[in-house]
């Protein structure tokens, strides 16, 4: 069983971990890092200390008013998508950790697609 890197807890919810096979599970948010546990399974654990925290990318729709998935890229290891009953708390948690300007917005279908016809016509 996982020992938790946080010593005060702000926010425990349900959510969804997209790393691998998708695993049900609890978020919790506290002073030292974001962890994910598995709600089956004690040894699939997620954590992830607030100094590893590179950028919270979140997919916005409908200007704000859903958000769907937010993932968490780090330094080292890479990215690690994760949903949740109520997206907007866990976001306003994560947000007294991280710097507003490391918080963005994941790009858009038309986005991504106007990104890559953008390099095509450029080479």
């Amino acid at each position: 069983m996982a020992q938790s890197i946080n010593t005060k807890v702000d926010l425990v919810i349900s959510g969804t971990s997209y790393h691998g096979l998708n695993s049900y599970g609890k978020i919790m948010i506290g002073d030292k890092g974001f962890e994910f546990y598995n709600d089956r399974n004690v040894n699939d654990y997620i954590q992830i200390p607030w100094k590893e925290v590179d950028y919270v990318i979140a997919s916005v729709m409908f200007k704000g008013k859903h958000i769907p998935r937010y993932a968490i890229q780090t330094k080292e290891n890479g990215t690690y998508s994760f949903a949740s009953k109520e997206p907007k708390k866990v976001l306003r948690a994560v947000s007294k950790y991280v710097a507003p300007d490391h918080m963005v917005r994941s790009l858009s279908f038309f986005g991504v697609i106007k990104k890559k016809l953008k390099a095509k016509f450029n080479k």
